[in-house]
């Protein structure tokens, strides 16, 4: 399951969000989005977890937490298609 983890530090790295989630399972991958141009963390991320039961009990325990000085958000990533489909929905046509 790709878990969306929201609110996050400047300060937060992809190893503390690792040993924190790898305490309730598996964890695949872990990807923090960072600005192009500065390189700067935005204040977001991915963690990938293969079992949706680990990653269920993941979101429950951590969501609203707070990890470096911020209380965090964790949910269920959304896939893909639905964000392009809401993207495409708000262009104009001519």
């Amino acid at each position: 399951m790709n878990i969306y983890i929201g609110n996050l530090s400047d300060n937060t790295t992809e190893n503390t969000l690792k040993s924190l989630f790898a305490e309730f399972g598996n964890v695949e991958s872990v990807k923090l989005i960072k600005d192009r141009l500065s390189g700067r963390p935005k204040g977001f991320g991915f963690i990938e977890m293969p079992s949706n039961s680990e990653a269920d009990k993941a979101i429950k325990a951590l969501n609203g937490n707070p990890i470096d000085g911020s209380n965090i958000k964790v949910k269920p990533a959304d896939s893909g298609g639905n964000r392009r489909n809401k993207r495409s929905s708000r262009r104009r046509s001519y």
